[in-house]
């Protein structure tokens, strides 16, 4: 509910942008299997690594894999410059951002977790998650600087 407030890189303002389908394609196409090859990393080593077999931790840790990821990831997503450092987003949406993976941590703690078939689940899986997350944002930040570089644009 915070992105309408979002700051846009100056850049941006003085012509605004028609959508174009065939961009957004084939940034879908690009980015897209970035993202996924992820989710394939933090299922595999929950699989493998953790040996994690309960559907119900299993199923909670992917939950909040996926706030914490997709939360992380607008913010390398929403600009084609380096986010926290040449473009900043809205306090609001920072803040947003936070308290909502935040949340997204302590929901299964809680009876609203257990209550939506959620379970608590260790430190080392919260470790897990930050990690991968972190180096979805690596390689995902990599991935913008070869797609500008070849297409000229960021969506």
């Amino acid at each position: 509910m915070t992105i309408p407030f979002d700051n846009v890189d100056k850049e941006l303002i003085g012509k605004p942008k028609k959508l174009n389908i065939k961009s957004l394609k084939r940034f879908m196409f690009f980015m897209g299997p970035v993202s996924s090859l992820f989710d394939i990393v933090v299922f595999l080593l929950l699989w493998f690594v953790f040996t994690v077999r309960d559907v119900t931790h299993f199923q909670t840790i992917w939950f909040t894999y996926s706030i914490v990821s997709n939360l992380i990831g607008m913010h390398i997503i929403r600009t084609a410059k380096t986010p926290f450092i040449q473009s900043n987003a809205h306090k609001a949406v920072y803040i947003s951002s936070i308290l909502l993976i935040i949340i997204g941590i302590l929901v299964p703690f809680t009876p609203l977790g257990v209550a939506i078939g959620l379970a608590p689940i260790a430190l080392e899986y919260i470790f897990m998650i930050f990690g991968v997350t972190f180096l979805y944002c690596i390689v995902a930040s990599y991935a913008k600087k070869i797609y500008i570089k070849k297409y000229k644009e960021w969506i």
